[in-house]
């Protein structure tokens, strides 16, 4: 018996060694071998020579433990920007850097003493400083292999470090720029302070935890007229009745009253004098009582301290300026013997409290302004406005808060301990107010209280001597040329991704205090100056400053803490007796916020010609949403202090990574994902493809499911890119290749979905919508290309004879098409694409990384051809629509066992269809396009009118080798089971006869 002729054999199957099953873990760290080993990094340097340059300057991370899914969320966008510019024909060369310095080192160092029974006391400082730089170099290294294995590209090998020598002299160069032109000055305001970390904190470094506070209502006696340093008057005198009321606050912070010095009120509150009628607490008001609030917070108050009021008059703002009160702890332990102003306060308000804001200009941003706005007015009336110092760096009150500093019984109170809790200070302060009858009420409240977001526990204000830099002080004596305006108008020249960026950004500007720049930490760069023991004036000497800045190139900051140090810097021309050496740290922002001028402006190949109008050279920082009041701003005002400008083009934020349910990630919920586990099961791209398929801009989520889902469409797209290769493995250019004006029409119209996608993609890559590129490339691999034209074309591909002209077009076709998205998509998924590029020109090729994106000619774009074809593809969802319920009803196997009757009405879309080859476009053996209303029981889509669809089977014979059931099976003599077009190819083929 004659065995059947084995045709498979004849067909143009696709073919190739890529993997449908990816292997990501294991084939990544493969790639990123042979990139070091071809040196990649140098191969894109020396590519990108004369082109213009796109910088993304690298926000430096701190070097202090493993990377978590943040880090690789902006690591991965920030090599998305550099990849993509690169692609697109800039020198987008990305240097990575690490913060050194500063609290959250020191602070690791200090718990690795602590665990072996030591403290940092127990070291001198350039010996702390050495365990804190050998600490931070570890990490670098673990950290910089971390961003390496989620194939972030750039120059490894020579990194930016602020620990380096180079960076801090930079650093302290940069501080002494703002000395020499007078910004720098040495003052005192209330700060946010950590008890438990000992230092001064910065907006950034905070943030913000349920808390319960106590709450009080204190009661502040209002005095006569005369003793408020003003004349007597009339109408005052009428008004005697508001004399031994009491003017009621209200505070979160009982411990702050020691360092009361007025009481806020505002001209648009409506008061009242009240008296109180009935009362139940053993403790506060009795009846007969006056006290005066805002008329909007009588019932809270009232209900609060269980008390019955009734009005007994209003009271309007001229009776309110000039009332002086007496400080409700007056007498106690011989202090408080000084009168509190009431003053006009622009943030009082009826929302909540009592009308009034109890005043402590060393504990609150808006008490110390409010305070500082009436100074000279209060000086006028004989009011001392010196602010005291109540409470020291370890949360203890001082001398300063009479009854409760080092001299009363039981030692002084403490406001906070060295664990972050509540010391004994709102306890002592509410038994002192009850004891002299000036507790209204008490109680408790939940609210949100700002923590050190290193150590995780409350942070206090207090009034502490710091270092400032001027935001409204004239620079160079140029009137009306502020930090402050330079800044603004920086935001002003500077591209914003999203937009709202900048007016959040100009928004903190606008409003900000003096620059806090010193800490009070061993571990950083220092406040390298001197200031003269009697006037406290800086010294601004050139030639001091040349010899710290060459010491600290030499030998790094540490020279500023060796034995010797002032002197050796002072020189001869000065008595070190007469100066002080600060012994502060700059703030680390300050550091990071200088980085543009040790890394951008330092390093030829990063140097950029941004100030000349018309450059296309361009700078951008990339970091997450709060680095507005962050790296950012810190960047900008260090640039706009020393160069007039900001120091960036464009800057793009990202918003925070939730847990898959949306909550924030946290070891007690137990809802964490790290990168390094994601990558060790599923690889880095499909991280990556995370990343590109969120709205980054926003906060977005990440969980099992959402990965699965990740890993779901990287499948989809992977089997889209393999199929294009296997097909293409029969693909010769010089045989195959054909021009697109000799293509079909299918062919040119996939050519033009290819010059619309050049035009969206490059779009959404210059706006850095990476979402937009990988979503459109996807649904075009998966939906245009895998389950439409490939679709169509596989039996051209696979049963056409060589010659034919539909396959040739098609092999033109795929080759453009795969070539495209390779590059399309390398910015976002490096490994896999240099996979893909290498399984089609082999391993000895050029990286895809070192491409630029495709040259798409806009003449294949046909907008009417396109329409031509959404109309048939519009009327081929009614036809596979119909073909499925066969299929799914089992009355097909497949389609090509269907002659699908295809029925129009509308006679306009008939004839624009009915030239088409619908068996070919449909998938199935035979099909026939008749106008007309559709029989009874035809197959309908509701929202394609006018079209139906009558499913019926294929007559003739089952082709042996296409499938294909035609009347003509068994018509060629030399291949009686094939159909005349598989006879024909078989014989071009060199088979002459089946066997």
């Amino acid at each position: 018996m004659t065995e059947p002729f084995d045709y498979s054999q004849t067909l143009f199957l696709p073919k190739t060694d890529f993997p449908m099953r990816a292997g990501l873990p294991k084939k990544e760290p493969e790639i990123l071998k042979s990139w070091d080993e071809q040196n990649l990094y140098k191969k894109l340097r020396e590519d990108s020579v004369g082109r213009p340059r796109y910088i993304l300057h690298d926000g430096p991370p701190y070097a202090n433990g493993h990377l978590h899914i943040g880090h690789a969320l902006n690591k991965t966008l920030k090599d998305m920007v550099t990849r993509s510019k690169q692609m697109a024909g800039y020198d987008s060369n990305y240097v990575p850097g690490w913060d050194c310095h500063g609290l959250p080192i020191e602070w690791r160092v200090e718990e690795e003493l602590r665990k072996n029974g030591k403290k940092k006391d127990d070291l001198d400082t350039v010996s702390l400083r050495a365990m804190c730089r050998a600490f931070a170099d570890k990490w670098v290294g673990v950290q910089a292999e971390e961003f390496r294995r989620l194939g972030v590209e750039g120059d490894f090998e020579n990194p930016y470090l602020t620990m380096s020598y180079e960076a801090e002299a930079t650093i302290a160069e940069e501080l002494m720029k703002f000395a020499m032109d007078g910004q720098l000055y040495r003052g005192s305001k209330p700060i946010m302070w950590s008890v438990v970390e000992r230092t001064a904190l910065a907006e950034a470094e905070v943030e913000y935890q349920d808390y319960e506070s106590d709450t009080i209502w204190v009661k502040f006696k209002v005095l006569p007229r005369v003793d408020a340093g003003l004349p007597a008057s009339d109408g005052w005198v009428s008004n005697a009745k508001l004399v031994n009321s009491y003017v009621l606050i209200w505070t979160t912070t009982p411990w702050t009253i020691p360092g009361n010095r007025a009481v806020c009120y505002s001209p648009r509150v409506s008061y009242s004098l009240f008296e109180v009628t009935a009362a139940e607490n053993d403790f506060g008001p009795k009846p007969g009582e006056q006290f005066i609030v805002a008329d909007a917070l009588l019932e809270s108050v009232t209900s609060q301290a269980k008390v019955q009021a009734k009005k007994v008059q209003s009271v309007n703002q001229a009776e309110l300026e000039g009332i002086v009160l007496q400080h409700p702890l007056h007498g106690l332990g011989g202090g408080y013997e000084f009168k509190a102003p009431l003053i006009n306060g622009d943030h009082v308000t009826d929302d909540a409290g009592t009308g009034f804001v109890h005043t402590a200009p060393s504990h609150g941003r808006e008490d110390f302004e409010a305070w500082m706005d009436h100074s000279q007015a209060l000086k006028a009336r004989g009011i001392n406005t010196d602010i005291p110092f109540p409470v020291d760096d370890a949360g203890f009150y001082t001398k300063d808060a009479p009854g409760f500093g080092p001299d009363a019984e039981g030692g002084a109170a403490r406001v906070i301990d060295d664990k972050g809790k509540k010391g004994d200070a709102n306890k002592r302060v509410i038994a002192a107010l009850i004891e002299k009858n000036m507790l209204f009420a008490r109680g408790r409240l939940k609210h949100t209280y700002p923590h050190s977001w290193r150590s995780k526990k409350p942070v206090i204000f207090r009034n502490t001597p710091q270092w400032f830099v001027y935001m409204d002080e004239d620079i160079d004596g140029k009137q009306g040329d502020t930090l402050r305006k330079r800044a603004l108008n920086a935001i002003d020249a500077t591209t914003f991704y999203p937009p709202a960026g900048q007016t959040r950004l100009r928004g903190m500007i606008e409003g900000r205090p003096d620059w806090v720049l010193s800490r009070q930490r061993a571990w950083g760069v220092p406040i390298s100056v001197f200031t003269h023991k009697e006037t406290g004036e800086v010294l601004r000497d050139p030639q001091v400053n040349a010899r710290i800045v060459e010491a600290f190139h030499a030998e790094g900051a540490d020279a500023w803490f060796v034995e010797g140090a002032k002197q050796r810097f002072l020189g001869k021309n000065y008595n070190a007796d007469d100066y002080d050496q600060v012994s502060d740290i700059v703030d680390v922002w300050f550091d990071s916020g200088s980085t543009h001028a040790y890394v951008m402006e330092k390093r030829e190949d990063l140097k950029t010609h941004r100030e000349i109008d018309g450059g296309t050279d361009r700078v951008m920082y990339l970091e997450g949403t709060d680095q507005h009041r962050g790296w950012f701003h810190s960047s900008l005002l260090e640039s706009c202090g020393t160069r007039g400008r900001a120091p960036y083009d464009d800057v793009l934020t990202h918003g925070f990574t939730m847990a898959e349910d949306g909550r924030k990630m946290s070891k007690s919920l137990n809802n964490q994902m790290f990168p390094q586990d994601i990558i060790k099961q599923y690889g880095a791209d499909i991280l990556r493809g995370w990343v590109a398929s969120v709205d980054f801009v926003e906060d977005q989520r990440i969980g099992p499911e959402i990965i699965k889902t990740v890993v779901d469409s990287y499948r989809k797209l992977r089997n889209t890119l393999r199929w294009s290769l296997g097909s293409l493995a029969h693909h010769d250019r010089d045989r195959d290749f054909m021009a697109a004006a000799d293509m079909p029409e299918l062919e040119r119209y996939m050519l033009h979905r290819l010059a619309e996608l050049n035009e969206t993609v490059r779009t959404a890559y210059d706006g850095f919508d990476f979402q937009k590129v990988f979503q459109t490339l996807f649904t075009f691999a998966t939906v245009d290309l895998s389950a439409f034209y490939f679709d169509i074309r596989k039996d051209a591909l696979y049963c056409d004879a060589p010659s034919s002209l539909r396959r040739r077009a098609c092999l033109t076709m795929l080759d453009i098409t795969l070539d495209a998205l390779t590059k399309w998509l390398a910015p976002l998924l490096p490994f896999t694409m240099e996979e893909v590029w290498m399984a089609r020109h082999g391993e000895k090729a050029t990286s895809v990384h070192l491409q630029q994106y495709p040259d798409i000619p806009s003449e294949w774009k046909d907008d009417q051809l396109a329409a031509h074809w959404r109309t048939i593809r519009t009327v081929r969802r009614v036809v596979t629509g119909a073909l499925e319920i066969e299929r799914r009803e089992k009355r097909i196997g497949s389609s090509l066992e269907a002659a699908p009757a295809i029925y129009i009405a509308d006679a306009d879309l008939f004839d624009q269809v009915k030239t088409v080859d619908w068996a070919e476009v449909a998938i199935a053996s035979q099909a026939s396009v008749h106008q007309g209303d559709a029989p009874e029981g035809a197959f309908h889509l509701d929202d394609v009118h006018g079209v139906g669809v009558v499913p019926g089977k294929a007559d003739g014979q089952k082709c042996a080798r296409s499938w294909k059931i035609l009347p003509e099976v068994g018509s060629d003599p030399d291949f009686p089971d094939v159909t005349l077009r598989d006879a024909d190819a078989l014989r071009e083929l060199g088979i002459s006869k089946a066997a």
